[in-house]
């Protein structure tokens, strides 16, 4: 059966982003986020690609005395939206959704993903969005990391905080039957 499951994740700011993660929407992303914040894979993951008014993405570096080293490598799943055959999946994006992340190849989202600051109508039904932030307190957290200055330290990071910010922790809260 599937499963509604609430997160917090504890920004290195102090900040906090609460969510409800959808698993009748997308329950092989839920399982993978799941899964993935109770083995703490991103605790100490750094947000490497920010953009205002767009979104702000990690799960894939963390950043040690200004050294960026990549996560280890979890196997992909398969893309849990329309345009991937998958027609359950009706979470739009807006302020709060969070989605996977993925390259060009439609099911290759593994443990990266990326909170919409803003409303994306052109991702719907091309990202599996999962969940969604349940407060206020949430969407400012969003808000206020996607305003942070970037820049461009390295040709593969175009969109990287001057100032990093990260995950100090994520932990599932909560989970009921859907």
């Amino acid at each position: 059966m599937a499963k509604i499951y609430y997160a917090t994740i504890t920004l290195t700011n102090g900040k906090k982003i609460n969510l409800r993660l959808d698993g009748t929407k997308a329950p092989e992303s839920v399982n993978q986020f799941v899964k993935l914040v109770n083995e703490k894979y991103y605790d100490g993951t750094v947000f490497h690609r920010i953009i205002d008014n767009f979104m702000i993405q990690t799960g894939g570096y963390k950043l040690e005395e200004n050294s960026l080293s990549e996560l280890p490598e979890v196997a992909p799943i398969k893309g849990e939206f329309a345009s991937n055959g998958f027609k359950d999946n009706d979470i739009t994006h807006e302020l709060g959704v969070i989605s996977m992340a993925r390259t060009m190849d439609k099911n290759s989202a593994t443990s990266q993903f990326f909170i919409c600051s803003a409303t994306c109508p052109w991702l719907d039904g091309e990202y599996a969005a999962f969940g969604k932030t349940v407060d206020e307190e949430s969407n400012n957290a969003v808000l206020e990391v996607s305003k942070v200055q970037t820049c461009a330290p390295h040709p593969m990071f175009s969109d990287f905080p001057v100032e990093p910010i990260g995950i100090q922790s994520a932990v599932i809260t909560g989970e009921e039957d859907a």
